[in-house]
């Protein structure tokens, strides 16, 4: 029975979901943005005691802005377009190719039961977001 895509995007939401795993489109060019805008009015309105209270007021705003944007890995997978979610199909059965495993299921328990091929789909996953999604990835304690 061949492994469906669905199948394997499951299995790599097991993966990232056990470690935590969350991504975000980084969005530092709209906070340094704000913060630069709000630092030139306050500068225009108040001077270079302006710039200063802006520039502080500025930083915390695009600060706020761009923190808590980080989703699970795993519901970004599940949201991707069909065309990317076959590109990591391909990917994962490039790594796990090796193995003797004839449905999800086998498969599954092979690579839950070896840290080795974790590391590796993990690895595999985190490249993929940060140069395909262009997003940063960070792991949850």
């Amino acid at each position: 029975m061949p492994v469906r895509t669905e199948e394997v995007i499951k299995l790599l939401c097991s993966i990232s979901e056990e470690k935590k795993m969350k991504a975000a489109v980084k969005r530092s060019g709209r906070g340094a943005l704000v913060t630069g805008t709000v630092a030139f009015v306050g500068g225009l309105v108040g001077g270079p005691p302006g710039i200063a209270v802006g520039g502080a007021l500025g930083g915390l705003l695009g600060s706020w802005m761009t923190s808590g944007q980080f989703k699970p890995v795993p519901q970004i997978l599940m949201e991707l377009p069909p065309a990317e979610q076959q590109k990591l199909f391909h990917e994962v059965t490039a790594i796990v190719r090796h193995l003797d495993w004839t449905d999800v299921v086998q498969l599954t328990a092979l690579v839950m039961g070896s840290e080795a091929l974790q590391k590796q789909l993990l690895a595999m996953l985190a490249n993929y977001v940060t140069k395909e999604l262009r997003a940063e990835v960070r792991y949850e304690d």
